[in-house]
């Protein structure tokens, strides 16, 4: 009973730590079950089922690769196999009441139930010749959006959902503009008798009208659809100069306003369900293991370090007793329960653990390295601790900068292929200095990024020069290209000189905040790209042909079809832009969020299908660069500002302070840029200037460090930014209240000064 306790808390301890909200059974069968469910094999088994079923659209018809349809429906028919396999392993861990109350699961039973419907009604219909529509090809990303291991995605969609009812207001008042300045267009130019450039009236249908002011909001015909009525009259420009800074720049700028808005509302309730379910969990972990010891309630050594071993069964010896003194400050031989609430938190910060070593030339020759000219050679590399060192990085920051300038200049040039090799030179100097200061193996650590990538760069820079230099000795053909595109690569180390730089660093350190979120943007664009797709490649695929430029005969001037004749379009070799099969749909998608050409896209496939099929670009329009762009920009401005006003976290503070305490910490700011420094921190270890670099000898063992504390998701910075208001002993509300938080329960009912600030 006791391992069956261990093993339930660590679940919850689990779910705590990855922020998971699946309620399980609590039975010994279903808690194996449900460690089985999050193991990451069956993690990755699922997504490889959803890839598979996604992209069966490429392989389908109208196909990129084709293959039969016996190929793809079986295909097909396995992966919905595996996923109804997986919601039967979830239904095996849940309640039943839960299950079934469970709209995720609902959606993934029907979408199942109704793609095998629509494969058996393809089948029968391709079975004697007769074409149909594979209407469920729609559905499939719903898979990618139910599963619980899509929990980013649902909340992004959820963020959509629970902004459309402020935007729908707004863009009702948007489309009242553009209809009014419609009606007022019709009026002004739809006698004057004026024609487009193509020869066509101008402004004579409503319709049409609608349509070209909406794209103009966009910007995509600007000026063209003003010019000839500004020909015609150079004061019906102030029509649509007004009409611009309404819709294009108040219109669009207030739903920015409202998206990022709501977005950071929902966003904020959202972490703040996370918060409290994660209290909530560690509570029942807690109340599950402890046992009282005079008068509290406590969590013993012994059961926590087991704890820890089977949440994190990888963490190291040393890590693992760093944590425990972290949370058993008094070393009274038991975790309170406060501290025993931040067990997921410290388990989610990584921590590196660094075996310093004496470097071989100590060993080999202990007086030559120790000498007063060695020292000062390893004082000069280790640059952010004195002057020299610093000098020594200025200077090799120069050198990058010329070497760049020259890659820009002619290479024929007998000067320019000369200071190749002086830089190249220059650059292998300074690897050398590196391994003569750094012990070799950490230099090379796997952390150690721009170490590998300096010694890469060289290393074939110099092999490419060696190379080319043979060969053109030889005379028989010249190589240059491979240098060239070496020397370019050494550009690259710019990027250290732009992170060195404190204004910069804020930037870059949000871009690679941004990095793991992206995904989440990443499967909502594909999940609206795949579907948009799939619909058009239904409503169009084969209405416009791509033919050989060099082919002249009428169907490769109309791109295959008559209807585009004497259309921008067909004069613009638009033929490529199709909805032929998937790979081109997902091309021209891409052209339409960039919104550049949207009236002539539009206008092609309305030429050769019907002018409703305007409405197909213009939805695409509203649901991805007013809605999903506005949320990514949203997203960005939500992390520059996290990235500017908040410092470490109190779990971060905690792990740095007891690694200070116990003598064994190493300085960021030395360990930054792959410039990894060998020795202890001099402040907290007594060593420092000569006396330091004498005693270094002496320094041997594992030594910690906080892994890239200053890049952090949004996701975290608010979460930790909700936790500091949550006092330490608080137990929160109750699991119900949690799952039914809503926005406006985030600002209090009576304010004061400073919760309205």
């Amino acid at each position: 009973k006791e391992d069956q306790n261990l093993l339930l808390a660590a679940a919850y301890v689990s779910d705590a730590q990855y922020n998971r909200n699946v309620p399980f059974e609590t039975s010994p069968r279903a808690i194996r079950l449900y460690y089985f469910y999050n193991h990451w094999t069956m993690q990755v088994a699922i997504y490889f089922f959803i890839c598979i079923d996604l992209s069966l659209a490429l392989f389908e018809e109208p196909a990129l690769f084709p293959l039969p349809f016996l190929a793809t429906s079986l295909a097909e028919v396995l992966c919905l196999t595996a996923f109804f396999g997986r919601l039967v392993h979830f239904a095996k861990v849940t309640p039943q009441m839960v299950f079934w109350k469970d709209t995720k699961n609902i959606c993934i039973m029907v979408t199942i139930v109704l793609t095998l419907i629509d494969l058996i009604i393809y089948g029968s219909l391709k079975a004697v010749n007769i074409r149909s529509v594979r209407w469920s090809r729609a559905l499939r990303p719903v898979f990618l959006i139910n599963f619980p291991e899509s929990r980013q995605i649902r909340r992004t969609f959820r963020s959509i959902r629970n902004t459309l009812p402020d935007i729908l207001y707004v863009f009702l008042l948007f489309m009242f503009s553009v209809l009014i300045f419609s009606l007022m267009a019709l009026k002004l130019f739809g006698d004057r008798g004026l024609k487009t450039v193509e020869g066509l009236p101008y402004f004579t249908n409503i319709l049409d009208i609608v349509f070209e002011l909406y794209v103009l909001v966009t910007t995509a015909n600007s000026p063209d659809v003003m010019m000839p009525a500004y020909n015609f009259n150079w004061w019906y420009s102030l029509y649509f100069i007004t009409y611009t800074i309404i819709n294009t720049y108040i219109f669009m700028s207030v739903f920015l306003a409202v998206v990022y808005n709501n977005y950071r509302k929902h966003l904020k309730n959202e972490i703040r369900k996370l918060v409290y379910l994660k209290r909530h969990k560690m509570i029942e972990a807690f109340n599950i293991l402890k046992v009282k010891v005079g008068s509290e309630y406590v969590v013993m050594e012994a059961q926590w370090r087991r704890l820890a071993k089977v949440v994190a069964p990888h963490i190291s010896s040393p890590h693992l007793e760093l944590l425990l003194r972290i949370s058993d400050e008094g070393q009274k031989g038991h975790v309170d329960k406060v501290n025993f609430l931040r067990l997921p938190d410290l388990l989610n910060i990584q921590v590196v653990t660094i075996n310093i070593k004496r470097h071989p030339l100590e060993d080999w020759m202990p007086r030559v390295y120790q000498s007063s000219a060695s020292l000062l050679v390893q004082r000069m590399v280790r640059h952010r601790q004195v002057r020299w060192g610093q000098i020594f990085v200025w200077v090799y920051d120069v050198i990058i900068l010329i070497n760049a300038i020259f890659i820009a200049l002619d290479e024929k040039n007998p000067f320019i292929s000369y200071a190749e090799w002086l830089f190249l030179s220059l650059y292998v100097i300074e690897i050398l200095l590196k391994l003569y200061t750094y012990e070799p193996r950490a230099y090379f650590g796997r952390k150690q990024f721009w170490n590998w990538f300096d010694m890469l760069i060289i290393i074939a820079a110099l092999v490419a020069t060696v190379a080319n230099t043979t060969i053109q000795s030889a005379r028989k053909y010249n190589s240059q290209q491979i240098l060239d595109i070496v020397l370019i690569l050494r550009i690259l180390r710019l990027l250290r000189i732009i992170v060195s730089i404190q204004r910069f660093r804020v930037i870059v350190t949000t871009l690679i905040n941004i990095g793991p979120t992206i995904l989440t943007f990443g499967g909502l664009v594909l999940v609206v790209y795949y579907v948009f797709a799939v619909i058009g490649m239904e409503a169009f695929h084969g209405k416009v042909r791509f033919l050989d430029p060099n082919f002249t005969s009428p169907d490769a001037l109309v791109c295959g079809n008559p209807a585009l004749k004497d259309s921008a379009f067909a004069r613009d070799r638009y033929c490529k832009n199709n909805f032929n099969d998937l790979a081109s749909s997902f091309i021209l998608l891409m052209e339409l969020t960039v919104v550049n050409h949207l009236l002539l896209l539009a206008g092609g496939f309305a030429l050769v299908t019907h002018q409703a099929a305007k409405l197909y670009f213009i939805g695409f329009h509203i649901v991805v660069v007013i809605l999903i762009v506005n949320i990514f920009i949203a997203f960005i401005l939500e992390a520059f500002f996290m990235a500017y006003s908040l410092e470490k976290s109190e779990v971060e503070t905690a792990i740095e302070k007891k690694i200070q305490e116990l003598g064994v910490g190493i300085q960021e700011e030395e360990m930054q840029d792959g410039k990894l420094i060998d020795n202890v921190d001099a402040k907290d270890s007594g060593f420092s200037g000569e006396d330091g670099d004498n005693k270094r000898k002496d320094l041997k063992g594992l030594y910690f460090r906080i892994a890239s504390k200053k890049y952090r998701t949004v996701d975290a910075l608010l979460q930790q930014m909700f936790e500091s208001e949550i006092a330490p002993e608080e137990e929160g509300p109750s699991l119900d209240e949690i799952l039914n938080f809503s926005p406006g329960d985030i600002y209090p009912k009576n304010p004061n000064f400073e919760s309205s600030a």
